[in-house]
């Protein structure tokens, strides 16, 4: 025989599921929830962790600018001290020239001939002067010429002195200075 059930079994079977599915949505919510916190507190403690390997690079990053700025300024006095050195070596290194170029000016000047001005500038030498003649000048410039620590002679002006004498003259007289054994030999 067939058995009829006139209970109303699809609404309670509806509202199973419906409480089942409540329960899932429930369950879904908190887990959610749940998932949600755990990652705002994983991030917040990466954000917090990554702030303070910033901060800790910030503070290295000035110790070390405050050393480059420290360097920076030992290679300035470093190269200010090495410009002095050459500037005291090569005046050092002058000195002897500076006495043979005026030993040299006083061996090639032939009687009757006065320097009254000796100008140098880098290389060149002007001389002002005055003689007593014509052939004194050019006695002078065969000695320059002659000479190891001087060369080129190169006479810019003569004029009659009448204030010294007939025949004196006054003249300017150019000359380069030369090194003996420089580059500057190379002509002879």
């Amino acid at each position: 025989m067939a058995t009829i059930n006139l209970l109303p079994w699809r609404e309670a079977l509806r509202a199973e599921r419906k409480k089942q599915f409540t329960t899932a949505l429930v369950l879904v919510a908190l887990v959610a929830v749940f998932a949600i916190i755990v990652a705002d507190r994983v991030v917040s403690s990466q954000i917090n962790h990554q702030n303070s390997r910033n901060n800790y690079i910030s503070s290295h990053i000035a110790e070390l600018d405050e050393k480059v700025a420290e360097i920076r300024g030992l290679q300035r006095k470093r190269a200010q001290l090495i410009e002095r050195m050459r500037v005291i070596q090569e005046l050092q290194g002058n000195r002897p020239v500076i006495v043979r170029v005026m030993d040299q000016l006083v061996r090639t000047v032939p009687d009757g001939v006065f320097y009254t001005s000796l100008v140098a500038k880098g290389g060149d030498i002007t001389i002002e002067g005055v003689a007593e003649s014509n052939n004194r000048v050019s006695s002078l410039m065969r000695r320059l010429d002659r000479s190891d620590w001087l060369r080129d002679p190169n006479l810019d002006a003569v004029k009659a002195a009448p204030d010294f004498g007939d025949q004196a003259t006054t003249f300017d007289l150019k000359v380069k200075l030369q090194l003996p054994g420089s580059e500057s030999e190379e002509g002879q």
